[in-house]
Formats: structure tokens, sequence, C-alpha cells
């Protein structure tokens, strides 16, 4: 039995979590910070410092032989670079080469933090035992990996299975990405919320103007809530069955935030999935909520390295 442990970070635009993981998955040590989204790259990259220096103070840091970084995206696992989205702090970012100054000179590995969920559920979770899988996480953004031919699939650059930027609306909203209509436009939580909020949702007492309180505004019933997870859902169903049309995957595994929403979410994603995955090999894609929780980003990172695949628990990483 190996007993190596790798470093993980997760890098989103609400947290910058980071972890020592074992070669079951375990979580020994984490340590966590708030993104400072508005701030200047170097602020961003400071947090992820303190991050690490949290870790490393722990002795079984002295156990650690690799490093896994899961981010949103898009990342460039070529360059070592990282550009995401909802972090504009950070663009072309060498945030690669900036980790392995701080922690010693270990071996990095970069994917998209969709890459890194989708390594996470075929490891430990809902994908496990499936070949062909879509993994995705729908939250503050919408990412995605890809399980294919029995091994995780991120791509040249890490990005690969990215579904958040398929466009599903072609004359829709313009998405910070540069894009219009995309699926993250429509179905992310904070996006759920704006058009819940326009179309005239409004908040409890409590003022929660978040997803999950339209998702709870959705399962007592409201008109407005019911249909903005309708239209998230149909997004959603529309990226997907793209998706399979083009790499036959035949299970997707939801989680993120959003996902916690339930059948308010899983209902009407399954009965639009019958309108857009017409086609014979695309329909019987099953849909199934995430098992691995909110550590799926960083036990994902960490099974992006090989950790785990060294003892024939999980699959290798294609190409």
């Amino acid at each position: 039995m190996h007993t190596d442990h790798v470093a993980a970070l997760d890098i989103g635009g609400t947290k910058i979590a980071g972890a020592l993981v074992d070669g079951k998955g375990g979580i020994l040590v984490r340590a966590q910070r708030p993104t400072p989204v508005t701030d200047s790259g170097e602020r961003i990259m400071g947090a992820v410092e303190e991050v690490f220096r949290e870790l490393m103070a722990d002795p079984l840091w002295g156990r650690a032989t690799a490093v896994g970084i899961g981010s949103a995206g898009p990342v460039d696992a070529t360059a070592g670079t990282v550009s995401p989205v909802n972090v504009p702090g950070w663009r072309g970012f060498p945030l690669v080469e900036r980790v392995r100054a701080v922690v010693g000179g270990l071996p990095v590995t970069l994917v998209g933090d969709g890459v890194a969920i989708a390594a996470a559920e075929h490891w430990q979770g809902a994908a496990r035992g499936h070949d062909n899988a879509l993994c995705m996480v729908v939250s503050t953004g919408v990412g995605g990996g890809l399980i294919l031919g029995g091994a995780l699939h991120p791509g040249p650059s890490g990005n690969a299975g990215h579904i958040g930027h398929i466009s599903v609306d072609l004359d829709g909203d313009l998405c910070p990405c540069g894009c219009r209509g995309c699926v993250e436009r429509i179905a992310s939580g904070p996006n759920i919320a704006r058009w819940a909020l326009g179309a005239g949702w409004r908040p409890g007492p409590d003022g929660d103007a978040t997803a999950a309180a339209v998702a709870a505004a959705a399962a007592d019933g409201h008109p407005v809530a019911i249909a903005a997870f309708e239209r998230a859902a149909q997004a959603l169903a529309a990226g997907i069955a793209a998706t399979a049309t083009l790499v036959e995957i035949d299970i997707v595994v939801i989680g993120g935030g959003v996902g916690k929403a339930g059948e308010v979410l899983f209902g009407p994603l399954r009965r639009s999935l019958r309108d857009y995955a017409t086609l014979s090999f695309v329909q019987g894609i099953q849909i199934v909520p995430a098992m691995t929780g909110t550590d799926a980003g960083l036990v994902g990172a960490a099974a992006a390295t090989g950790l785990g695949s060294r003892d024939g628990d999980t699959a290798a990483v294609g190409g």
C-alpha cells in the first residue's frame, strides 16, 4: 500500500480551499480562504499562499509528494496558467510556476475544476464503474469534465468537458466569456437568481436572494421560482445532449450548490433532456446527483495527479 499524500487546491469564485489528501481520498488536513475576486491577481495569489502556509505548518506536509490544482477555467495546463471567467484579476496568471515556488518544487498538476470533479466522481462517486461519463458542477459557474474509455480526459489544455460555455441560445445574453447564450449564463446559481428577480420573484423576510432561496420557493410552488429552474434545466439539457451526441456518454453526474436543489432541478432536467437527447444512442443517459459532496474539487485535484491509480483504485488520466 502506498502512503503518499498529495496537496490539493480547489480554486473557485467564492473560496480557495486546500487539503492534504491520502491515497484513499481521505482529507487529512484542510485550509480555506475567501477568494478576493474583485482584487488584483497578486492579492488573489496571496490568499493561495496563505492556504499553503497553513497546510505546510502541519507535520503531515512532509509526506506530500505532489500538488494537484483544480481551478475555475479556462486553464492552460501546458503553459501552467489560469484565466477564470469569474476571477477577473487572473488572466494568463502563471499559477503553476507560482505554486511550485511556494511548495519547494514539488510537481504540480493543473486541471479545470470540472475535470477535477470528474476525477473525484470516477474514483469515489457516482461515476465509479462507468467508462463514459460527463461530471458537472453547477454552482457559481457551470463546469464539467469527461471520463472517456475508462480514463479521465482533461484534453491538451486541461479544459475538456467545459460545458458551461457551450452556447444554447444564439441570441442570448452576453456571457463574461465573450460568447452569447452560454449554459453558465442561464443555469449557474447567480444567473438563476438574477432571472428570478427580474421576473418578479422576491426574497423572504431574511433577504436571501440566492439560488438556494429560489429553489426553496420553487419547492413551495412559487411559479416564477419554478420557471427559473425549468429555464436552467432546459439550458443544461441542451448542453448535455450536445455533449452526449459528440462523445457518447451514458451517465451525467451533477454536483455543486445548484445540484443540491434536488428534484426542483433534476425533475425538469430529466423532462427537458427527453426533448434534446433524441437520437437512439443518447436516449438512455442517466442523470444522477454527485456523491463526493463539497470536497469533490479537492479529492479530484488530488486524483488528477495519479493518486489512487498507483494502487489501481482509479482510472488513469487520458490525453
